[in-house]
């Protein structure tokens, strides 16, 4: 704690931010940080996960937003849409909404956006048609979807997942063009249009004749400059003197600084200081032995205590989860499945670990400390994650030491990033921790599917990362999909089903949410969304801004 907060007072002193020799007009322009990387280099929404943080969101929009504190699908470019029948929803779209080049937003950019990735099947949404029947423009201001076999979760979290692009300019590129492309002079119907750029920023400039001004109401910054800081201390150094208005960066420290600094801004002003957005699971590589027996996989589930973790790492900053991960939100706590839970979950207590080890046959025979397999042989467990993401690098620091409390010989390694991904995907890797697409979402199916995904390959790409294989358990996550949402008590019961298989195997143990880091300066821009007024989501990430980032570009002020 001492070291944390002695790093950031020595970046404020030491923090220099070299400007570009344009000056804008401070009280109407938002400087950011904390999704930006790499030097801005792509536009794309065809490929968002290479893009620059805003691409969604700021230039292009979804038919929908989506507000998780309400757990509220916004009508965005969509004015009204409703399922007509099981397999047909129905979307009315805005009049008078127009792309940055005044060329008018209708219907056709809609069926146009769909129908690409049909005729180009590399397009990442392409696997959509295999659900899709067909997509009909009735007029310019009605699109039909009729699907073969409707996924209801997956199509609202569709619905403002996927941009929408204009047929008039997309439909002259070549298929390089779309898939490769930097889309350098992009154009969208968002409230924001790209104005500049260089190594270490993106700026964004405000359409003035965005149509949701008379919707929403106009965002306040003028123009949006979002900073590309590769340090967690100088972005704390940054907010401190005001020269950055909102990091979503971890930042060590934080809790500390609050108490002398009154103008630094979380969204609780006490423990946990962030929101939960996202949860970090230790996924164990099933396919190996022994980590092939749930027996010994629950036993670990007992032996981790993430409660030392959230008040020692994360300096009471996150907060540990429930036994089956499932983030504290509305949207996905009523499905939670109390009775699943209650029946067989789990807690810290590394004495019901060292009984399940006992009876499971996990004795040290050998008197070592460690105990052997029920084969007699012995093993010894690794944990990775990647080099440089330090409070993760202390958490399995943490989760070793526990384990070897309870005899199980394990040791945290720390490759750097690109071996962790190879290693994690292949399946070359002990356990692992990941929070990549667990994050907070219109529906828990988003999770499911990630954790147990059933599309087997050489690479797990899309989740599943131990390869657990359970064909009732996929079989029980299609169904959840094809629930419709608004039966809660049909859900709830399929989440139940789903929970107990993965309680009683536990492929992957639920440790804590990661927070939705969100630290602001009140030295220029106030109003910020928090607890006592949570009007909008504080996210700027890449791929969130429409599921509260532009709500609260509108509801902050310079005065």
């Amino acid at each position: 704690m001492k070291r944390f907060f002695l790093l950031a007072l020595f970046a404020v002193v030491l923090t220099t931010v070299i400007f570009a020799d344009v000056v804008y007009k401070r009280d109407e322009t938002l400087y950011a940080g904390g999704g930006l990387w790499a030097p801005p280099s792509n536009w794309n929404p065809i490929t968002p996960w290479n893009a620059v943080t805003g691409t969604v969101g700021l230039i292009y929009e979804t038919l929908y937003g989506y507000d998780p504190l309400k757990d509220e699908l916004i009508p965005w470019l969509a004015e009204s849409g409703k399922w007509t029948s099981k397999n047909s929803f129905e979307i009315k779209l805005r009049k008078g909404v127009t792309w940055h080049d005044g060329m008018p937003f209708t219907s056709k950019d809609v069926k146009f956006t769909l129908e690409l990735a049909k005729k180009i099947p590399e397009i990442s949404y392409s696997y959509l048609w295999n659900w899709i029947a067909k997509v009909d423009t009735p007029d310019d201001y009605t699109v039909v979807f009729t699907f073969s076999s409707p996924r209801y979760h997956e199509w609202n979290y569709q619905l403002y997942q996927l941009p929408i692009i204009p047929e008039h300019i997309w439909s002259k590129m070549s298929k390089d063009e779309i898939l490769t492309g930097a889309n350098e002079k992009a154009i969208g119907t968002g409230p924001y249009m790209p104005e500049t750029y260089s190594d270490d920023r993106m700026v964004y400039l405000r359409n003035d004749n965005w149509w949701g001004n008379k919707i929403f109401g106009q965002p306040k910054p003028k123009r949006i400059v979002y900073l590309r800081v590769l340090s967690n201390n100088v972005a704390l150094g940054m907010i401190m003197k005001g020269e950055l208005d909102i990091s979503n960066f971890f930042l060590p420290g934080v809790p500390t600084l609050k108490k002398t600094y009154s103008d630094i801004h979380t969204w609780f002003a006490k423990e946990p200081y962030m929101l939960s957005d996202n949860t970090a699971f230790l996924f164990i590589n099933t396919t190996k032995k022994p980590l092939n027996d749930p027996n010994l996989r629950r036993a670990m589930a007992y032996a981790i205590d993430p409660n030392i973790i959230c008040r020692t790492v994360f300096e009471g900053q996150v907060l540990p989860s429930n036994p089956v991960g499932f983030l504290p939100i509305k949207g996905w706590m009523k499905y939670y499945p109390e009775n699943a839970v209650k029946q067989f979950g789990f807690k810290y207590d590394p004495k019901i670990a060292k009984d399940l080890l006992d009876k499971a046959g996990y004795k040290d025979i050998n008197k070592d400390g460690y105990r052997e397999a029920p084969d007699g042989s012995k093993f010894k467990v690794s944990i990775i994650v990647p080099f440089g993401w330090t409070d993760w690098m202390e958490s399995i620091k943490l989760i070793a030491s526990q384990l070897r409390a309870v005899g199980i010989n394990a040791e945290a390694q720390f490759p750097d990033f690109s071996k962790y991904w190879e290693d994690l995907t292949s399946g070359n890797f002990d356990m692992a921790i990941n929070n990549f697409n667990s994050q907070m979402s219109v529906s828990p199916w988003t999770m499911f599917n990630w954790l147990f995904n059933s599309n087997f390959d050489k690479y797990m790409y899309n989740g599943n990362f131990g390869r657990y294989n359970n064909p009732k358990l996929f079989d029980l996550i299609t169904q959840l999909n094809s629930t419709p949402m608004e039966d809660i008590a049909a859900n709830k019961k399929i989440v139940e089903q789903i929970a107990e298989i993965f309680l009683k195997d536990m492929p992957a143990i639920p440790l804590w949410y990661n927070g939705m880091w969100f630290q602001a300066s009140t030295q220029v821009w106030k109003n910020w969304p928090s607890e006592k007024n949570p009007y909008a989501y504080p996210v700027t990430w890449g791929g969130r801004w429409q599921t509260g980032g532009v709500l609260m570009l509108i509801g902050i002020t310079s005065k």
